[in-house]
Protein backbone atom coordinates (compact mmCIF):
# COMPACT_ATOMS: atom_id res chain seq x y z
CA UNK A 1 0.00 0.00 0.00
CA UNK A 2 1.37 3.46 -0.78
CA UNK A 3 1.97 4.84 2.74
CA UNK A 4 1.64 8.38 1.79
CA UNK A 5 -2.36 7.83 0.67
CA UNK A 6 -2.88 4.82 3.86
CA UNK A 7 -4.57 7.45 6.23
CA UNK A 8 -6.79 8.95 3.43
CA UNK A 9 -7.56 5.21 1.94
CA UNK A 10 -8.63 3.89 5.90
CA UNK A 11 -10.84 7.25 6.13
CA UNK A 12 -12.77 7.17 2.76
CA UNK A 13 -13.46 3.15 3.54
CA UNK A 14 -14.93 4.39 7.14
CA UNK A 15 -16.93 7.07 5.45
CA UNK A 16 -18.88 5.29 3.12
CA UNK A 17 -20.52 3.47 5.98
CA UNK A 18 -21.73 7.09 6.94
CA UNK A 19 -23.83 6.50 3.10
CA UNK A 20 -27.63 7.11 3.10
CA UNK A 21 -28.10 4.77 -0.01
CA UNK A 22 -31.46 2.92 0.73
CA UNK A 23 -32.66 2.79 -3.11
CA UNK A 24 -29.33 1.21 -4.86
CA UNK A 25 -27.46 0.14 -1.82
CA UNK A 26 -24.59 1.75 -3.57
CA UNK A 27 -22.94 3.20 -0.57
CA UNK A 28 -19.59 5.58 -1.52
CA UNK A 29 -17.14 7.19 0.74
CA UNK A 30 -14.93 9.86 0.36
CA UNK A 31 -11.70 11.25 1.89
CA UNK A 32 -10.35 14.69 0.41
CA UNK A 33 -6.53 15.45 1.48
CA UNK A 34 -6.13 19.66 1.83
CA UNK A 35 -2.94 21.10 0.99
CA UNK A 36 -2.07 21.80 4.50
CA UNK A 37 -2.69 18.59 5.39
CA UNK A 38 -6.40 18.29 6.91
CA UNK A 39 -8.62 15.19 5.69
CA UNK A 40 -12.58 15.64 4.47
CA UNK A 41 -14.65 12.91 4.18
CA UNK A 42 -17.91 12.53 2.65
CA UNK A 43 -20.58 9.60 2.32
CA UNK A 44 -22.97 9.80 -0.74
CA UNK A 45 -26.68 10.54 0.17
CA UNK A 46 -29.75 9.47 -1.90
CA UNK A 47 -32.77 10.73 -2.18
CA UNK A 48 -36.28 9.91 -3.58
CA UNK A 49 -35.76 12.13 -6.37
CA UNK A 50 -32.97 11.10 -7.49
CA UNK A 51 -31.58 14.07 -9.55
CA UNK A 52 -31.48 15.79 -5.71
CA UNK A 53 -28.72 13.04 -4.50
CA UNK A 54 -25.78 13.42 -3.43
CA UNK A 55 -21.97 11.94 -4.47
CA UNK A 56 -19.63 11.53 -1.79
CA UNK A 57 -16.90 13.31 -3.58
CA UNK A 58 -18.97 16.73 -3.52
CA UNK A 59 -19.95 16.35 -0.29
CA UNK A 60 -16.48 16.55 1.13
CA UNK A 61 -15.65 19.10 -1.17
CA UNK A 62 -18.26 21.22 0.12
CA UNK A 63 -17.61 20.49 3.42
CA UNK A 64 -14.41 21.60 3.11
CA UNK A 65 -14.86 24.86 1.20
CA UNK A 66 -17.55 25.62 3.81
CA UNK A 67 -14.42 25.11 6.10
CA UNK A 68 -12.40 28.12 4.44
CA UNK A 69 -10.33 25.59 2.04
CA UNK A 70 -9.60 25.31 -1.53
CA UNK A 71 -6.32 23.58 -2.05
CA UNK A 72 -6.64 20.02 -2.27
CA UNK A 73 -3.97 17.44 -3.26
CA UNK A 74 -5.77 14.01 -3.51
CA UNK A 75 -9.09 12.54 -2.80
CA UNK A 76 -9.64 8.35 -2.40
CA UNK A 77 -12.97 7.07 -3.10
CA UNK A 78 -14.36 4.13 -1.79
CA UNK A 79 -17.47 1.63 -2.47
CA UNK A 80 -19.25 -1.20 -0.89
CA UNK A 81 -18.40 -3.31 -4.32
CA UNK A 82 -15.30 -4.18 -3.87
CA UNK A 83 -13.76 -3.28 -6.97
CA UNK A 84 -12.74 -0.21 -8.57
CA UNK A 85 -15.75 2.64 -10.02
CA UNK A 86 -14.77 6.34 -11.56
CA UNK A 87 -16.27 9.11 -10.51
CA UNK A 88 -19.10 10.53 -12.45
CA UNK A 89 -18.85 13.25 -14.71
CA UNK A 90 -20.25 15.74 -12.45
CA UNK A 91 -18.22 15.12 -9.77
CA UNK A 92 -14.89 15.34 -12.33
CA UNK A 93 -15.91 18.89 -13.44
CA UNK A 94 -16.21 19.81 -9.45
CA UNK A 95 -13.13 18.74 -8.79
CA UNK A 96 -10.96 20.71 -11.50
CA UNK A 97 -12.68 23.80 -10.57
CA UNK A 98 -10.25 23.28 -7.64
CA UNK A 99 -7.56 21.46 -8.40
CA UNK A 100 -6.46 20.11 -12.59
CA UNK A 101 -3.52 18.32 -10.49
CA UNK A 102 -5.65 16.36 -7.82
CA UNK A 103 -4.31 12.90 -7.28
CA UNK A 104 -7.56 10.32 -7.27
CA UNK A 105 -7.35 7.54 -5.59
CA UNK A 106 -9.65 4.45 -6.55
CA UNK A 107 -10.35 1.50 -4.12
CA UNK A 108 -11.46 -1.52 -5.01
CA UNK A 109 -10.45 -3.06 -1.88
CA UNK A 110 -7.33 -1.64 1.12
CA UNK A 111 -4.58 -3.51 -1.28
CA UNK A 112 -6.26 -3.03 -4.68
CA UNK A 113 -6.74 1.02 -5.53
CA UNK A 114 -5.19 2.43 -8.66
CA UNK A 115 -4.00 6.38 -8.71
CA UNK A 116 -4.80 8.64 -11.09
CA UNK A 117 -4.41 12.15 -11.92
CA UNK A 118 -7.15 14.31 -12.13
CA UNK A 119 -6.50 15.71 -15.63
CA UNK A 120 -6.16 12.29 -17.18
CA UNK A 121 -9.61 11.48 -16.11
CA UNK A 122 -11.23 14.58 -17.41
CA UNK A 123 -8.78 16.32 -20.05
CA UNK A 124 -11.30 18.63 -21.25
CA UNK A 125 -12.78 20.54 -18.06
CA UNK A 126 -15.38 23.07 -19.02
CA UNK A 127 -13.74 26.41 -18.01
CA UNK A 128 -14.57 30.30 -18.34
Amino acid sequence: MNLKYTNLIEKAIQARENSYSPFSNFKVGAALLTKNGKVYTGCNIEISSFSLTLCAERVAFAKAISEGETQFIAIAISTNKNKIFYPCGACLQFMAEFSKELKVILIGTKTKYEIHNLNKLLPKQFNL
